[in-house]
């Protein structure tokens, strides 16, 4: 034995030997003291507490050291027989431990033992530290030992992850989880490793008798989270995970398994700017779950381009809407449940808690939610859309084919000019007043408030744009100043717009400008002479007046499009009241309209007024008369030539007090 090589005799170790000498001796010896030459064993045994206590208190431990190690045949820890050598420690300490050892031996710890693994884990290898009840160590550092010694375990690198093994970076992420967050602030009720995986049967999550497995894991969770339980057990996820279902949701499917995190954590998955997207959505976008289980296609989708979803996505979270908040977290139940938050008897209070739309009434209710503009689900919505996206690839596409067929006819005659193979007539040095500096600073007003309105609400409708995360980028309150200025260039474009109803009504030269603005039978003529003349089958350019077709086109446009925008805006920003009078199909109504007529507007906008005042060869790079209010007599002999031709036979009187209209000036 051990002792034999080191030299040791009988009465090294029993010392009642040494002192008589009669011999043979007594049957009974006195108990050998292993403590009296093994002066580390309480520290290096501390997974056997009762030794430590019995050599403090001078009593007999048990087990004793000779009931683990023998008596007279010890084996050195170093020589292959060593009966607690890695190979064979699991059935020394099974001979006690029985039914530790079966549930060891069935555990992903004992399989990798069982196929030699280098990295398996043995009794030694926990026990040898305090993370038993019996360390003496209060119970939150108690549970930190545990979650210490599996953490560093699971991270190893230098002999590489045991096949099947988790990722260290999986395991580790506990302690920056809001279970590892409690236990590093001392509280004892934090879950551990052990608390969830057991102690000695740990098992893949893929292991039906794991208990994290997910037709368990609740059983888990719910030792902890008794209120959550209950209502995750009766709603439409928790009775499906009881049948078996193994495509429904359970509670690591949502919150996640080791990185657990707060819900209002914003990198958790259920932070409410997350949840939809992350948590409902990828298992309500399945095409594959809906067939198998009949569930509704569409439901992600129409959340997704809803204003809670869209507000969602470009940050809106604190007061936006999302799937929990109608539906619940923990007790989704289906709308025909009497129950359930989103029955048409409970909707109305739904939609009004929490101060989302307060005073919410049954109308509410009364169409469904989640509507889907197709012919089926929702035709009204389907076919306004259609009717405006043909409007606008006509009214577009046409204003292109004419701007292009005007840029190549005036860019030739730029050239001509100026290669000398024209000689155009000389222009005067006169400015003529084009808009008084009322007119601009309504002109100006339009401008910025429109300018407002597109960026803003093009914002909400694309909120992962490139160009809308570089804002969003900028300040965490993006989506609240966004909808804060939308508001405010809605208001400034109201008013700007009444103020010029005053204006023509009120003063002698508004009324000259409406009266120049009305359509007559000759824009007409001009628009398809200027068509004929720009693809080479006149040689003769209509002369135009003040205001051609041309600007009169996009002026009625734009009085069309501000009684539209401002309506369903007024209709929008009003939501409460407009649904509870329209229901919400009426509040989609004006929606689908308030986005498509934005996109017609904007197009025009950059199609067809920015080409006449910037991109026109004879305009660019710009015609400064919404700043100095003036044309050079170049431009007006250009654009105006009917006009300039009056105005040189005939002065036309002061209007309004000012400056002779179109009048000559310095």
């Amino acid at each position: 034995s051990v002792h034999g090589q080191a030299g040791l005799s009988c009465v090294d170790c029993h010392a009642d030997l040494a002192r008589t000498k009669d011999f043979p001796h007594k049957a009974r010896l006195a108990a050998v003291s292993c403590a009296s030459c093994h002066d580390s064993v309480g520290k290096s045994h501390a997974f056997h507490p009762s030794i430590a206590r019995a050599l403090k208190g001078g009593g007999a431990a048990e087990p004793s050291c000779q009931k683990c190690h023998g008596s007279h045949e010890i084996a050195s820890v170093k020589e292959p027989g060593f009966r607690f050598a890695s190979d064979g420690q699991v059935q020394a300490c099974g001979s006690c431990h029985s039914e530790v050892r079966s549930h060891y031996l069935a555990s992903e710890h004992g399989k990798a033992l069982i196929r030699s693994s280098k990295n398996a884990p043995t009794c030694l290898t926990c026990h040898a530290k305090p993370v038993t009840s019996r360390a003496g160590v209060g119970l939150a550092s108690l549970k930190r030992s545990q979650a210490d010694l599996c953490i560093s375990c699971h991270t190893k690198q230098a002999e590489g992850p045991d096949e099947g093994a988790p990722p260290g970076s999986f395991v580790s992420a506990y302690t920056s989880s809001v279970h590892g967050a409690a236990l590093s602030r001392g509280d004892s009720r934090a879950p551990t490793c052990v608390s969830c995986h057991g102690a000695h049967d740990p098992r893949h999550g893929y292991d039906s008798s794991s208990y994290v497995n997910k037709m368990r894991v609740q059983q888990v969770c719910g030792r902890c989270h008794v209120a959550e339980n209950k209502l995750f057990t009766a709603s439409v996820h928790g009775k499906a995970i009881q049948q078996g279902n193994r495509d429904a949701p359970a509670c690591t499917d949502c919150h996640g398994e080791h990185r657990v995190l707060a819900p209002k954590d914003p990198r958790s998955p259920v932070a409410a700017g997350n949840v939809s997207t992350q948590v409902c959505s990828p298992c309500h976008e399945s095409l594959k779950l809906a067939e198998k289980w009949n569930l509704p296609t569409d439901r992600a989708k129409t959340f997704a381009a809803s204003y809670h979803g869209l507000a969602a996505r470009g940050g809106g979270t604190g007061t936006v809407a999302n799937c929990a908040s109608c539906h619940g977290a923990h007790d989704i139940l289906p709308s025909n449940d009497p129950a359930s938050r989103i029955s048409k008897a409970n909707l109305a209070t739904t939609c009004g808690a929490a101060g989302c739309h307060p005073g919410a009434n049954a109308k509410f209710g009364s169409t469904p939610i989640h509507l889907a503009a197709t012919t089926k689900k929702e035709p009204l919505l389907f076919w306004i859309g259609t009717i405006y996206i043909f409007l606008i690839i006509g009214t577009i596409g046409g204003m292109l084919l004419h701007n292009t067929l005007d840029f190549i006819r005036k860019a030739k005659h730029v050239q001509a000019v100026r290669r000398g193979e024209i000689e155009e007539e000389p222009a005067g040095r006169g400015l003529y007043l084009r808009m008084t500096f009322n007119e601009r600073l309504q002109h100006g007003s339009l401008m910025v408030s429109f300018t407002l309105l597109v960026i803003t609400g093009f914002m909400l409708r694309y909120p992962d744009a490139w160009w809308v995360l570089g804002i969003r980028r900028l300040s965490t309150r993006a989506f609240d100043l966004r909808s804060l200025v939308h508001r405010i260039a809605g208001v400034w474009m109201i008013a700007a717009s009444l103020y010029h109803v005053l204006y023509v009504i009120f003063t002698r030269r508004g009324r000259r400008l409406v009266a120049d603005l009305w359509f007559r039978g000759k824009d007409l003529r001009d628009a398809l002479g200027l068509l004929r003349f720009n693809v080479g089958l006149s040689h003769d350019k209509p002369r135009l007046d003040r205001f051609s077709y041309i600007e009169k086109a996009e002026y009625w446009a734009l009085v069309w499009g501000t009684i539209v925008m401002a309506t369903t805006g007024v209709i929008m920003w009003f939501d409460n009241t407009f649904i509870g009078l329209l229901s919400k199909l009426g509040y989609d109504i004006a929606r689908v309209i308030h986005f498509y007529e934005a996109w017609l507007a904007t197009l025009a906008i950059i199609v067809w007024h920015f080409y006449f005042v910037i991109f026109s060869p004879e305009a660019f790079p710009m015609n400064m008369a919404w700043w100095t209010g003036k044309l050079s007599e170049k431009e007006m002999k250009d654009e105006h030539p009917l006009e300039l031709e009056r105005l040189r036979n005939r002065p036309v009187p002061p209007v309004g007090g000012g400056t002779p209209s179109g009048a000559p000036g310095a």
